[in-house]
């Protein structure tokens, strides 16, 4: 790991969507070891033999990491479930003092092979849900503020690239994916008032979880691990709020890590001594 083990997120609670398995595991593991509370809003209770993992084997390493867990099954595009899930979160650990919009759907295909059903899926999720999540916290969020508890919201999100290179082949996904973003871009300055840092983090490499497996030519040796992704964000989410470079920012993976010293990335790779890591979609 780049950093060590502390206890910077002790008595603060962490709500994050999607957080079953993948990078929303990484990074609730990881906050767990360093003493949050995390809420995972998820939809997996049963086991699925293409995506591993359920709400409750992730409730069970998030607690093993060391944090206490509120696993909650949600669909974050209903809005009521999604209110009554955040209300539960806040009323069981006192508050809600970081967001982490990790859940996100994936359908890279041409426009003429994007059924409607996954356009609204992608958008439904990437964008409605990434937006409904933040508006249901933001109540909790403006209380931490008042209570000095340095509330952040962290989508995992891409720089808004406007290259036509990375809309020609997946109009849709691009479109979804860079609503994310552009929530970063309107809440970071709209929240800013309230003491409320928003920022978006995406992977300099491509990231070797269950969805990264379903696309074809992804091999483990193209990859790093998760890790990485979950040791920059709790860098990001650990930044006093204050300074106005601490908000609004889109984020690498990387980069974060280097600004704190690492300069050796060996560890995160998927396979060891792997030299042909992929670079993330967005990213030039």
């Amino acid at each position: 790991m780049a950093t060590p083990t502390t206890r910077l997120f002790e008595g603060k609670t962490i709500f994050i969507t999607g957080g079953s398995r993948g990078i929303g595991l990484a990074i609730a593991t990881k906050l767990a070891s360093q003493g949050a509370n995390i809420v995972i809003a998820a939809k997996t209770v049963e086991p699925n033999p293409k995506l591993p993992g359920t709400l409750y084997t992730a409730a069970s390493e998030i607690e093993a990491a060391g944090g206490r867990c509120l696993p909650l099954q949600v669909d974050i595009r209903d809005e009521v479930a999604l209110q009554a899930a955040v209300d539960q979160a806040a009323q069981h650990f006192g508050g809600i003092d970081a967001l982490v919009n990790n859940a996100s759907a994936i359908n890279l295909t041409p426009t003429e092979l994007t059924p409607m059903k996954r356009f609204d899926l992608m958008f439904g999720v990437n964008v409605r849900g990434t937006f409904a999540s933040t508006q249901a916290c933001l109540p909790h969020l403006k209380k931490s503020a008042k209570a000095g508890k340095n509330p952040h919201v962290l989508n995992l999100s891409p720089p808004l690239n406007l290259n036509p290179a990375w809309f020609a082949p997946h109009v849709a996904y691009t479109m979804a994916k860079y609503g994310m973003s552009m929530c970063v871009l309107g809440h970071a300055r709209e929240f800013k008032p309230f003491g409320i840092a928003v920022n978006a983090l995406w992977p300099q490499t491509a990231i070797y979880t269950a969805a990264m497996q379903m696309i074809p030519g992804v091999l483990p040796e193209h990859c790093r691990k998760p890790d990485i992704m979950a040791d920059a964000a709790s860098l990001i989410l650990s930044r006093p709020v204050g300074p106005a470079e601490h908000t609004g920012q889109f984020l690498i993976d990387e980069h974060v890590l280097r600004q704190h010293g690492v300069d050796d990335f060996s560890n995160y790779a998927t396979v060891p001594g792997s030299a042909n890591i992929q670079r993330d979609f967005f990213l030039d």
